[in-house]
C-alpha cells in the first residue's frame, strides 16, 4: 500500500515520502481525517468581526462576546442575534478586539484608541471604560494575578515597545509602584507584537522574543531576551497552548517553548506558505488552536483571494509534526464555548432539521461545549458543518525507473463517504501532469483505469455519499496500485 504520509510542498514530487496534495483535511498519525465545514451560527453585527471570546461564570453558563469597529456585542442563543452592548468605537487599520477574563471580569484591548472595556459577567448588560486610569493598548493578558497590556498609550502617544501591568489581585491598580503594579520598556526589538499569559509572559517582537518571570519586590518581574535570532512581524500569527506560543517570522513558522524557538515548518511548508501568502494583506492573519483535534490553524489571505479577505487555512498538528491544508473563507478563527440552545432556539438557526448548521448530537447545541470557530461577512460560524470534500495526492513514482508503465487498477483505503480515484502521468519532468478522469469504485472494491506513462501519481477525491452523518467520510489511509512496465520507447 502506498501510505497518506506528510503534506510535503516544499520537496520534490519525484519520489516523495509524503503526498503532494493534502486539502480540506486534518493530517493524523497514519492519513487524514475530514473537516468540518463552517456554518452560520449567529446573525449579523453590523460590520466585519475584529474579535471574539467565549467566557465561562462560576457556574459553568457560557458568554460569547464580539466586537467590530464600532459596537461591543454579546450573543443570544434564544434568537441567535448579537445584541450590540455599546457603540462608539472607531477602531482602525490593523486593531482588533483582544479579550481577557479576569475572574467575572471580561476586559476588552481594542488598540490606543479605545480605553479598555470591562463586562462583569452575571451583573452588567454593556462594556464601560475599565477604571483605574489602565493604558489604551493593543494587546492584553492575564499573568498570574495580574492584567498585562502591551504596545500602549498611557496618554501621550504610542510606546510600541513597552509593556504595562496592573496590580496584584487587581484590574483597576495601575500606579506605578502600588500593589506591585509596574511597566517595563524592551527598546532594542522593535514594536511588540504578541502577548501571552498564563505563569509568566511570552512578549512577541518584531525582533525578538522577551519572558517575563515573576520575582516580586522591587523587581516584580524579571524580563530576559531570550530569543534574538528571530521575532514575528505578524500580530494576528500569534496563538498558544499550553506553555507553547506558535507564530510566523519572516521566514516561516515556529513554536516557542518558553526558552527557545523550535522551526515547525522548514523544509515542508514555509516555502509553499510564503509564496502562496498575499503579504499586502497580512494584518488579516488570524490564528488559533483547536485542542480537541490537537491541531493550530493560521487563516490568511492568499493570492487567489477574489476580495481581499482570508480564503486560506494552513494547519499544523502538533502531536505527529504534520501538516495540510483547507479552501474556506474565514475572516478570522477562534476558540469558542458553546451558549446552549433550547429547542425552541433552534427554530431560529433553521425552520427544518436538514437545514441545522450540525448534526442534532453536536456540541453546537449542548451548553458550554468546546467549539472550533471564528467569522465570515460580519456573523459567527463555527467548524460544525458536514464534511468538506477533500483531495490527496501521492508523490510522484515509476513503475521502474527508466521504462514506461501502465496502472491498471487502484484500492483505495478509506471510512465512510464515497470515492473516485485519477491517474497522473506524465513522460519528462518538465511536462505539465495530465489526470486521467475521475472512476468511481467497482462492486469488486477496486477502481480501474489504463494510464499509460514513465511517472505517476494517484489522486485520491473523496466525498460524503448522501447529507446523512451515517454517510460522511472521516478517515483516508492510502492506495494501492495494480500496473506493469512497458518496453522502452
Amino acid at each position: 500500500m502506498i501510505n497518506f504520509g506528510e503534506w510535503l510542498p516544499d520537496q520534490p514530487d519525484l519520489s516523495s515520502r509524503g503526498v503532494t496534495v493534502a486539502k480540506n483535511v486534518i493530517p493524523a498519525a497514519a492519513g487524514y481525517r475530514s473537516i468540518p465545514s463552517f456554518v452560520q451560527i449567529s446573525n449579523a453585527a453590523d460590520s466585519a468581526l475584529l474579535g471574539i471570546f467565549a467566557a465561562k461564570d462560576n457556574s459553568g453558563n457560557v458568554s460569547l462576546f464580539a466586537g467590530d469597529a464600532a459596537k461591543l456585542y454579546k450573543f443570544d442563543p434564544s434568537n441567535s442575534n448579537l445584541v450590540s452592548t455599546n457603540s462608539g468605537f472607531s477602531l482602525a487599520g490593523s486593531e482588533k478586539w483582544r479579550f481577557v477574563q479576569f475572574g467575572t471580569s471580561i476586559i476588552a484591548a481594542g488598540g490606543i484608541g479605545e480605553s479598555l472595556q470591562e463586562f462583569t459577567i452575571g451583573t452588567d448588560t454593556a462594556f464601560g471604560a475599565l477604571s483605574g486610569s489602565a493604558p489604551k493598548a493593543d494587546f492584553i493578558a492575564v499573568v498570574r494575578d495580574q492584567v498585562w497590556t502591551a504596545n500602549l498609550d498611557e496618554g501621550s502617544g504610542r510606546v510600541p515597545f513597552r509593556t504595562r501591568w496592573s496590580g496584584i489581585n487587581s484590574a483597576t491598580s495601575w500606579t506605578t509602584g502600588t500593589d506591585q503594579s509596574d511597566f517595563q520598556d524592551i527598546p532594542d526589538a522593535g514594536a511588540i507584537t504578541g502577548l501571552v499569559g498564563g505563569e509568566y509572559a511570552v512578549i512577541l517582537l518584531e525582533r525578538g522574543i522577551a519572558r517575563a518571570s515573576y520575582v516580586g519586590s522591587p523587581l516584580i518581574y524579571q524580563i530576559d531576551r531570550v530569543e534574538t535570532q528571530r521575532g514575528c512581524p505578524y500580530p494576528g500569527s500569534v496563538t498558544s497552548i499550553g506553555g507553547t506560543v506558535f507564530y510566523l517570522s519572516d521566514d516561516g513558522f515556529y513554536a516557542f517553548d518558553g526558552t527557545k524557538s523550535v522551526p515547525i515548518g522548514a523544509e515542508k511548508v514555509n516555502k509553499f506558505f510564503l509564496k502562496d501568502f498575499n503579504a499586502s494583506f497580512s494584518d488579516n492573519i488570524s490564528a488559533a488552536v483547536d485542542p480537541t483535534q490537537q491541531v493550530v490553524v493560521w487563516s490568511y489571505v492568499s493570492n487567489s483571494s477574489t476580495n481581499q479577505k482570508a480564503d486560506r487555512l494552513i494547519i499544523y498538528n502538533y502531536a505527529t509534526g504534520k501538516w495540510s491544508y483547507a479552501e474556506v473563507q474565514a475572516e478570522l478563527i477562534t476558540p469558542l464555548f458553546t451558549a446552549g440552545y433550547t429547542l425552541e432556539a433552534l427554530d431560529n438557526l433553521s425552520s427544518t432539521l436538514e437545514g441545522l448548521p450540525a448534526p442534532l448530537d453536536s456540541n453546537l447545541y449542548k451548553g458550554g461545549s468546546f467549539l472550533f470557530g471564528g467569522a465570515k461577512d460580519n456573523k459567527i460560524f463555527a467548524f460544525t458543518g458536514n464534511p468538506l470534500d477533500a483531495v490527496i495526492e501521492t508523490g510522484e513514482f515509476f513503475m521502474q525507473q527508466g521504462r514506461h508503465g501502465i496502472i491498471n487498477r487502484s484500492v483505495p483505503y478509506f471510512k465512510g463517504g464515497e470515492v473516485t480515484m485519477q491517474i497522473g502521468t506524465r513522460d519528462r519532468q518538465d511536462d505539465d501532469v495530465s489526470f486521467s478522469t475521475a472512476n468511481s469504485l467497482t462492486d469488486e472494491g477496486f477502481v480501474q483505469h489504463r494510464s499509460q506513462g514513465r511517472f505517476h501519481r494517484v489522486r485520491m477525491n473523496i466525498a460524503n455519499k448522501t447529507s446523512s452523518p451515517a454517510s460522511f467520510w472521516e478517515f483516508a489511509q492510502g492506495v494501492d496500485i495494480e500496473g506493469q512496465v512497458l518496453g522502452r520507447r
